[in-house]
């Protein structure tokens, strides 16, 4: 049996007493698509006894076009000619304005199950938008990517929430998008109108592969499995001063820098043995993004067994490698004027990664406190899940 999305069972003909009726809003970019390949904007503007008023585009834009931090901008759609609301720009949170002609929001997007990919907070912010302004949402349900078994990271400290962290959750939630939205509704207090349209035919062990869906990347720099297999680890690099493999054809799979000795670090990185995954030397020039134009040593990480790959932990020894053998080089992304949290932090969820991950003790100590966060936010999830115990 293939699986089935949310939007695959409302093209079916699925009703939803939510949807009959009512003034649509939908939160989407182009992984809002049908196991059959059609957009889940045509088939909401084609359900029969309700109407498309309007759109909503995070960041990298409806259409996904925007490279990662890039504002988006309102604009009307040339298709459907409704409006298209921009919730990655000087508004992160659906106002009464835009909600004026709604009755109820849609949200149809394929995440990671990683804390700090955007479209997460994202949902968190349009839930309490509905909540405050009396509207109902619709979570379409889609597949976690990892699984939904794979719980990895230390979870966010309170003070450290951002557009990459919404939440105190671990960076891998192993939960799909409508389990994790279920849980936030209730323990955070949101108390939306909330409902999830579920998945049919998709199991808690089961590989992306394995779900007969077409992979549609959910932003530029994510284009394969892969990529999100170790996204959750290399992510870290984004706040430092090496290449995280923005701008070239290995981003999140590759990391570099001018000053790097790829064959030494890919050495180095392999005596931990860690499982399901290797690093081998390859030397890459970004042509935009951190060292454009330069060449830089580094390392490709290659998944050699996806269900024993600890992306998390792997990025964590990356981390305290390159900034023990390179200590007059490596540093972190200082915080832009006007703001004093540095995006390492953000994307950690605290100050600890910054300040202790170069020490042997400090790697310890850190994995072993991430691992106990993820068997703590297990017991927390388990009462929210939608598709059979972990």
């Amino acid at each position: 049996m293939r699986c089935l999305t949310g939007i695959d069972r409302l093209a079916a003909g699925l009703k939803h007493n939510s949807i009959i009726g009512r003034r649509l809003g939908v939160i989407t970019n182009p992984t809002g698509l049908t196991s059959d390949f059609r957009s889940s904007i045509e088939i909401i503007a084609g359900l029969p006894e309700s109407e498309l008023t309007a759109l909503f585009a995070c960041e990298h834009g409806l259409r996904g076009e925007l490279q990662a931090g890039k504002h988006v901008d309102d604009e009307v759609d040339p298709i459907f000619g409704v409006p298209v609301y921009s919730l990655y720009g000087a508004t992160r949170k659906p106002d009464a304005a835009m909600l004026e002609k709604i009755d109820t929001l849609i949200f149809d997007i394929q995440d990671l199950g990683v804390r700090f990919y955007t479209y997460m907070t994202t949902l968190l912010y349009a839930m309490e938008a509905c909540a405050e302004h009396g509207k109902s949402l619709i979570v379409l349900d889609r597949p976690n990517p990892l699984g939904g078994n794979r719980v990895e990271g230390g979870l966010l400290e309170p003070g450290y929430e951002s557009m990459v962290g919404g939440w105190q959750i671990p960076i891998s939630t192993g939960m799909t998008i409508g389990e994790y939205a279920r849980m936030a509704n209730d323990l955070r207090g949101t108390c939306c109108d909330l409902d999830v349209i579920g998945l049919e035919g998709w199991s808690r062990a089961m590989d992306y592969a394995d779900t007969g869906l077409p992979w549609m990347l959910p932003s530029p720099n994510i284009p394969t499995l892969d990529t999100v297999r170790l996204y959750s680890g290399t992510c870290f690099f984004e706040g430092t001063n090496l290449s995280e493999g923005r701008g070239t054809t290995r981003p999140f799979e590759w990391i570099g820098a001018p000053w790097i000795d790829g064959e030494a670090l890919a050495k180095a990185f392999n005596a931990y043995r860690l499982p399901g995954i290797h690093a081998h030397s390859v030397y890459m020039t970004p042509t935009f993004s951190k060292h454009q134009g330069v060449s830089c040593g580094g390392v490709m990480l290659f998944v050699t067994d996806s269900a024993k790959l600890e992306a998390v932990r792997a990025g964590l020894v990356l981390l305290h490698l390159v900034s023990r053998m390179y200590p007059d080089s490596f540093q972190w992304l200082t915080p832009p004027e006007g703001r004093n949290r540095y995006f390492i932090d953000l994307l950690t969820g605290s100050d600890d990664v910054r300040k202790h991950i170069h020490e042997e003790e400090g790697l310890r100590r850190i994995t072993e406190q991430w691992e106990n966060d993820a068997d703590r936010w297990r017991t927390m999830r388990a009462p929210y899940l939608l598709y059979g115990e972990a």
